[in-house]
C-alpha cells in the first residue's frame, strides 16, 4: 500500500516538472523564434522585420516594442493572439502583405495605436470590430486592397482621434450614406475611386472639416457630386485622373454659402477646349475659391474656347492659376485667347511652368492689371518674344518675375526688357545662358532681389543694379567680387572660385553671405569682424587649411558657432596632412607647430644662457682648470706608468715659479749639479724640447725624472703650469704609490692661503713631510744634505 502511493505520488511530481518543462520549453521556443524572424526585436523598441519573406506574425513580441514593421512579407492572417501583448505598440506596419483575413478582437489591446497600415493587400472586406478599441489612432492606410464597398455603415465610427485616412483600390465600386458616421475631422482624406460607379450623395457630408482631400476619379457625374459634398468641408480638393467632358449642370445647386474650399487641384487630368471653357463658367459658381492648379495634365485642342460664354458668366473669383507641366502636342498652334482679358483683370498670381511657353501676346499682358507674380520657369522664352511679352504698360502691377531656365541669352536686352516693370521687386533669370555681362545696364529703380545663378557670366561689372538687397551669382565661376552695393543685406556666392571672403566695405549693409563650396582657405578674424552686421555666414564644404592663426581664431570667437551655417559638421581641414578630413573646431595643434620662429628663438636665447651661466660657473669655479687638467691626464694615462730605467734621464725634474728662478737657477742648480757626484736635474728653460706642447714638455719631463722637486712659495701657487706639473706628479704619486715628490718651502705659506684649486698641494702637504728653506747660512748646510738625501732615496 505504501510503495503504491510512493508510486503514485512520484508520477504526479514527474508529471507536474514535466508541464513546467513543457511551458518553459514553449516560451524559450517563441523567444528563439522571434529572435531568429527578426534579430532587431530584442534590442530595441523599434521591431524592424519587413522583406524577411515571413508568413506569419512571429511570436514573443512583447510590450516594450513600440514600433512594429512586418511590411512586404506573405503573411496571410492575422490572429488573435498574435499581437496580444504588444500592448504599448505606436505604429504597425503591415503593407504590402497577403492578408486576406483578420480575426475580429486582433487588434483589441492595441489601445495606444497611432499608425495602423494594411495597404496593398487582399482584404475583401472591413469590419468596425478591427478598429473599436483604437481610440488613439490618428493614421490608417487601407488603400491597394480588394474590398469594393465600405459597407452598410461606417467601419471608422470609433475612431474619434483619426487625422488622415488613405482608402479605395482599383475594385472600389460604391460608397454609401453613413461610410464616414463618426469622423469629424480630417487632415488628410485619400480616395482611391478610379472605376467608382455609385456614389450616394451626401456620402462626405457628415466630415465637418477637411484640410487635404485627394481623390482618383474618372466620372465627371461623381466628380460634381463630390464636389457638392464638399463645398462646406474641404479646404483644399485635389483631383487626379479626371478625363472632364461637357457637363451643363451646376456643381453648386441646392448649396448654401458660406463654402469653404479655398484651393481645386487637377492632376494627371485629360482636358478638351469645349470643357475648359465649361469648367471656367462651373467654378465662377464657387465664389470661395481662390486657387487653381493643373499639375501634369493634358490640354487636347489649340485655346479654341468659349469665349463668350465665358466672358457672360461674369467675374472670376480665383486669385492663383499654377499651370506646372502641361502638355499641348500643337503649343505651337495655340490661340493667343483672345477675349479672355476680362477675366484675369483679377488675378495675383500665375505660374505657367515646364509647359513649351515662348510668349504672351502685349495685348493679352496688358490685363493683367492686378497680377503681383509671375512664374515663366522652365519654359522656352527667347530675347526677341520676351520683349514682346513684357511690351510697354504690360503687367503694370507686378512685383515678382521668375524667368529661370529659358533661352534668354543677352542680359543687357533681358534688363532693358524688365525696365518696362516700374514695380518690380524680386527678378528670377537663373540658368540661362548669358554667357557675358556688359558693364552697364539699365534695370528697375524697385529692384531689390535679382537671382542670375548658373548664368555663366565670367566676372560681376557695374551693370549689377546697386538698389539690389538680395543677389544670388551662385554657380558663376566667379574669381573675386568687389561691387559697391550699399543696400545689400543678403549675397549668395556659392559653387564659385573665390580664395577670400569678399571686402566688407563695399557691402556695409550685409547680414547673411554664402560662401560654400569656393576655393576658401581661411580668413581671418579681421575679415570677419569687418561685417559688423554680419548675422548669417555660410562657407562650408571649402578646403580649409588649418593654420595656426586660423585656428586661434575659430577656437577664441565665441559668436563663431552662432554665426557659420552647418558648424562644425561640414568644415573641415584639408591642410596639414596630419588632420585632413578633421573638423576645424576639432584640431589643436602644437606650439612648435604654431610658433616655430619665437619657440627656436627661445631655445637658442636659453642655450645661450646655459652657456654663460656654465662659463660663469667655470670661471668662479675654475672649471678650466679641471678641464685642462682632465685633458692632460686622459693624455697621460696612456703612456706607461713607469718609463724604463733606460729612459730616466734626470735624477729630477724641478717645478718652480719664473719669480723664483734666481733661487733656483743661481743658488739651488748650481749646488746640486756641483755635486759629487752632480745630479742631473731637469729645468723648463733649458731642456724643455722647443716646438713641443708644454703639457707634453711636463708629462715626458716628469716622467723621464726619478723625482719632482718642488719649490714653493707665494709665487708658486698663484701658477697654473705649476699646478698642472704639480697634478701630474700627483698622479704619479698615487699611481705608482712612491715618494716621487720632493717639496721645498721656499718661504713660509699659510695652508688657508694655497688657493682651493691646489687642493692636491693641501693634500701633499698634509702627507708629507716637506723641507724649509733656512735663512740662517749655519743651518743652510744641514737643507741641502737633507734635500741631496731625499735625492738619493
Amino acid at each position: 500500500m505504501f510503495n503504491q502511493r510512493k508510486h503514485k505520488s512520484r508520477t504526479t511530481h514527474t508529471w507536474q516538472v514535466w508541464a513546467i518543462y513543457v511551458v518553459l520549453a514553449a516560451n524559450l521556443s517563441e523567444e528563439q523564434v522571434l529572435e531568429q524572424a527578426c534579430p532587431s526585436c530584442d534590442a530595441t523598441q523599434l521591431c524592424n522585420c519587413s522583406s524577411m519573406g515571413l508568413d506569419f506574425v512571429p511570436p514573443g513580441l512583447t510590450g516594450k516594442i513600440t514600433v512594429l514593421n512586418l511590411a512586404h512579407n506573405r503573411i496571410k492572417h492575422i490572429r488573435s493572439q498574435d499581437l496580444q501583448q504588444a500592448v504599448n505598440l505606436r505604429a504597425l506596419l503591415l503593407q504590402s502583405n497577403e492578408i486576406s483575413s483578420i480575426d475580429k478582437d486582433s487588434f483589441r489591446s492595441l489601445g495606444k495605436l497611432e499608425l495602423l497600415d494594411l495597404s496593398n493587400n487582399s482584404l475583401a472586406h472591413l469590419y468596425p470590430a478591427w478598429f473599436g478599441h483604437l481610440f488613439l489612432l490618428q493614421h490608417l492606410h487601407l488603400q491597394g486592397n480588394s474590398y469594393r464597398e465600405l459597407g452598410e455603415s461606417s467601419p471608422f465610427s470609433s475612431l474619434r482621434n483619426l487625422s488622415s485616412l488613405h482608402l479605395g483600390n482599383p475594385q472600389l465600386s460604391t460608397l454609401r450614406r453613413g461610410n464616414f458616421e463618426g469622423i469629424e475631422f480630417l487632415d488628410k482624406l485619400w480616395i482611391d475611386g478610379g472605376n467608382l460607379s455609385q456614389y450616394e450623395p451626401g456620402s462626405l457630408k457628415s466630415i465637418k472639416k477637411i484640410n487635404h482631400m485627394i481623390i482618383n476619379v474618372r466620372s465627371i457625374n461623381i466628380f460634381s457630386a463630390v464636389v457638392s459634398d464638399l463645398l462646406h468641408s474641404v479646404t483644399w480638393l485635389e483631383v487626379r485622373e479626371i478625363k472632364l467632358e461637357i457637363e451643363k449642370k451646376s456643381m453648386v445647386q441646392n448649396s448654401t454659402l458660406p463654402f469653404r474650399i479655398r484651393k481645386l487641384t487637377f492632376k494627371d487630368a485629360s482636358f478638351t477646349d469645349q470643357y475648359i471653357s465649361r469648367i471656367i463658367v462651373l467654378l465662377k459658381e464657387i465664389k470661395s475659391l481662390q486657387e487653381i492648379e493643373a499639375i501634369d495634365c493634358v490640354l487636347q485642342g489649340k485655346g479654341a474656347w468659349d469665349i463668350e460664354e465665358i466672358a457672360s458668366s461674369g467675374q472670376s473669383f480665383v486669385e492663383t492659376i499654377s499651370v506646372i507641366n502641361i502638355m499641348i502636342q500643337n503649343f505651337y498652334l495655340f490661340f493667343d485667347l483672345d477675349g479672355m482679358e476680362s477675366q484675369i483683370n483679377k488675378l495675383k498670381r500665375l505660374t505657367i511652368a515646364s509647359s513649351k511657353v515662348f510668349m504672351v501676346p502685349c495685348k493679352l499682358a496688358k490685363h493683367f492689371s492686378s497680377l503681383l507674380y509671375l512664374d515663366f520657369h522652365d519654359n522656352l522664352l527667347v530675347n526677341n518674344r520676351l520683349n514682346e511679352t513684357i511690351c510697354a504698360d504690360a503687367w503694370p502691377s507686378l512685383q515678382t518675375l521668375n524667368l529661370s531656365q529659358n533661352s534668354l541669352k543677352s542680359l543687357k536686352q533681358t534688363a532693358n526688357s524688365v525696365t518696362r516693370l516700374p514695380k518690380l521687386v524680386n527678378l528670377d533669370i537663373s540658368q540661362n545662358n548669358f554667357g557675358e555681362i556688359p558693364d552697364v545696364c539699365e534695370w528697375p529703380q524697385t529692384l531689390k532681389y535679382l537671382n542670375l545663378s548658373s548664368t555663366q557670366i565670367p566676372t560681376l561689372t557695374t551693370c549689377i543694379p546697386p538698389t539690389l538687397e538680395v543677389l544670388d551669382v551662385s554657380a558663376n565661376n566667379l574669381k573675386e567680387f568687389g561691387l559697391q552695393l550699399p543696400f545689400l543685406k543678403e549675397l549668395y556666392l556659392a559653387k564659385n572660385q573665390l580664395k577670400a571672403l569678399p571686402g566688407a566695405a563695399p557691402v556695409p549693409n550685409l547680414v547673411a553671405m554664402s560662401i560654400r563650396r569656393n576655393k576658401l582657405n581661411s580668413f581671418s578674424r579681421e575679415e570677419f569682424e569687418s561685417f559688423r552686421k554680419m548675422e548669417l555666414l555660410d562657407a562650408s564644404d571649402n578646403n580649409f587649411i588649418c593654420s595656426c592663426e586660423f585656428l586661434s581664431f575659430i577656437h577664441h570667437e565665441a559668436s563663431i558657432a552662432q554665426v557659420l551655417v552647418g558648424w562644425p559638421e561640414k568644415y573641415v581641414c584639408d591642410s596639414p596632412l596630419a588632420v585632413r578630413g578633421t573638423q576645424v573646431g576639432a584640431v589643436h595643434l602644437s606650439l612648435m607647430e604654431c610658433h616655430r620662429s619665437l619657440v627656436v628663438s627661445s631655445i637658442c636665447v636659453l642655450l645661450f644662457l646655459v652657456i654663460l651661466i656654465l662659463v660663469a660657473i667655470g670661471y668662479k669655479y675654475h672649471a678650466v682648470w679641471y678641464l685642462r687638467m682632465t685633458w692632460a691626464w686622459l693624455q697621460a694615462k696612456r703612456k706607461p706608468k713607469r718609463a724604463p730605467l733606460k729612459d730616466i734621464c734626470y735624477d729630477a725634474f724641478v717645478s718652480y715659479s719664473e719669480n723664483d728662478s734666481d733661487w733656483v737657477e743661481n743658488i739651488m742648480v748650481r749646488e746640486l749639479e756641483q755635486a759629487c757626484p752632480p745630479f742631473r736635474l731637469c729645468l723648463h728653460k733649458r731642456d724643455f724640447v722647443p716646438g713641443k706642447w708644454i703639457v707634453d714638455n711636463i708629462i715626458d719631463s716628469i716622467e723621464k725624472s726619478h723625482k719632482t722637486l718642488f719649490v714653493l712659495s707665494e709665487h708658486f701657487v698663484q701658477s697654473e703650469w705649476c699646478k698642472y706639473e704639480l697634478d701630474f706628479s700627483h698622479f704619479r704619486l698615487f699611481d705608482e704609490n712612491n715618494d716621487a715628490a720632493i717639496l721645498v718651502l721656499l718661504e713660509p705659506i699659510q695652508s688657508k692661503a694655497i688657493p682651493k684649486r691646489f687642493c692636491k698641494l693641501r693634500k701633499i702637504m698634509n702627507t708629507k713631510t716637506y723641507l724649509e728653506w733656512p735663512l740662517e747660512e749655519e743651518q743652510q748646510e744641514m737643507f741641502w744634505d737633507n734635500l741631496k738625501g731625499a735625492l738619493k732615496s
